[in-house]
């Protein structure tokens, strides 16, 4: 359209129209008498505007999905961590209960025997060339550790110092075939050495070749001259198995460790001796026999069985009659 007289008048005209239309609907509030067009308006408009916005709002909720898809995934790496660190926390509290009720029972166990001990953590294992079973603890020179000092468990022995550094130490433990112990069994007090097997049953050489032994028997360290390597009265194991008696002067039996190699954790470097003999006193009570369950059997008459009176009552009365 060209910009000229005629076309301006009718812009003019076009407005004035526009404002007069507006005025007459606000004043006419609900009785407007441009609501019948506006409402016609409506209709022919409203589906086109309503497809635009169906077509239109995908795009903008995917457009807002994109803006806050970031503050999602910062919350939920943020939760993320938060449980990793709660898990970690967890098993890091578990692992420390065990560790407390390790040390609360080898003191305990100490604390029978008269043990002076500095307690340890296992943290590292012996290469396994060469067949050896070691371990590394954390503690050494500087916490007091000397060469061929016992070491002991809640459960009993574990080995001896062999090699002590600055702040830790190597640990010979019980069942390797390079260490031997003298021990003393329960009761009887029959002396013996025991000698490790790796992981099979310590081999106990007694030596009284008649001495009575039997299963379930335990033995404790003798102890050494000195107190070094071995304090006495610390327990060793129980008997397992033995070797038929053949008339030699000494007797083997095999004996099951009271401590667990495989999962060592906290132990206790006996730093000073006790002042006498503990003998069987660190040994923990013996389980209670299981007693065996006796069944009762009641008999109870068979109907026969309550006929046969009856029929031997018949054949008197009849007896009699018959006299």
């Amino acid at each position: 359209m060209r910009d000229t007289k005629e076309s301006r008048l009718l812009l003019v005209l076009l407005v004035a129209i526009a404002f007069a239309l507006i005025t007459v609907d606000i004043r006419g509030g609900e009785n407007s008498p441009a609501d019948g067009a506006r409402q016609a308006a409506a209709a022919v408009f409203g589906p086109i505007e309503s497809g635009v916005s169906s077509a239109v709002n995908p795009v903008g909720d995917a457009v807002s999905a994109v803006r806050d898809s970031g503050d999602r995934h910062d919350r939920l790496a943020a939760l993320e961590k938060e449980n990793a660190a709660l898990k970690a926390k967890l098993g890091s509290d578990d692992r420390n209960r065990s560790r407390l009720r390790q040390l609360d029972q080898m003191l305990k166990l100490s604390g029978d025997g008269q043990y002076g001990i500095k307690g340890a953590q296992v943290i590292a294992i012996g290469a396994a060339q060469g067949f050896s079973w070691t371990i590394t603890i954390d503690a050494g020179a500087a916490d007091g550790i000397r060469r061929d000092m016992t070491v002991l468990n809640a459960d009993g022995l574990v080995g001896r110092v062999t090699t002590v550094g600055p702040g830790s130490s190597t640990v010979l433990l019980a069942n390797d075939p390079d260490f031997t112990v003298g021990t003393r069994l329960e009761g009887s007090d029959e002396l013996g050495f025991a000698s490790g097997q790796g992981d099979r049953p310590l081999r106990v050489q007694l030596l009284n070749g008649k001495a009575d032994v039997k299963k379930g028997d335990r033995l404790v360290t003798f102890g050494s001259q000195g107190d070094k390597p071995f304090v006495p009265g610390v327990p060793v194991g129980v008997v397992s198995r033995l070797d038929p008696t053949g008339g030699d002067l000494t007797r083997t039996v095999y004996v099951t460790p009271f401590v667990g190699f495989t999962k060592l954790d906290v132990v206790g470097v006996v730093v000073q001796a006790p002042k006498k003999d503990p003998r069987d006193e660190v040994l923990p009570p013996k389980p209670k026999p299981t007693p065996t369950p006796t069944v009762t059997v009641t008999a109870t008459p068979s109907p026969t069985d309550g006929a046969s009176p009856g029929r031997s009552d018949e054949r008197s009365n009849a007896d009699d009659q018959q006299q």
